[in-house]
């Protein structure tokens, strides 16, 4: 993934066990730059099947990539505690997934939280 002024903002937010929902949002805007958001949903490909055409192995080969790219800036936009947990992840999908569970706040949450910070004391 080259360095452009959009990983910075990975960068200055990293991922601290608090700010789930924000990293993500940020995570997606750098990705969807490099046209790689669908390697956070869709699980890596473990092997090529046998008989499979050049083009599938062209998009095998380039999943390969992606994720690895992907995996490098989402590890280096966690802090160092955070991606001791992750490192052994090989795949993408399964590093988002286990955070989803661990750490996602449920949008409900939040509407729920700006309505009673915004209400008026009854």
């Amino acid at each position: 993934m080259s360095k452009n002024s959009l990983t910075m903002i990975l960068e200055t937010n990293k991922f601290n066990g608090t700010n789930y929902n924000d990293w993500l949002r940020n995570l997606r805007i750098v990705l969807d730059f490099e046209n790689q958001t669908y390697v956070l949903d869709k699980p890596l490909p473990v092997t090529l099947p046998e008989g499979s055409t050049p083009e599938e192995r062209v998009t095998f080969e380039r999943r390969q990539e992606d994720n690895r790219k992907v995996r490098s800036v989402v590890l280096a936009s966690m802090t160092n505690d955070i991606q001791k947990q992750y490192d052994s992840h090989i795949d993408v999908a399964s590093i988002m997934l286990r955070m989803k569970e661990v750490y996602a706040v449920p949008d409900r949450h939040i509407r729920y939280a700006a309505q009673k910070a915004f209400s008026p004391p009854r």
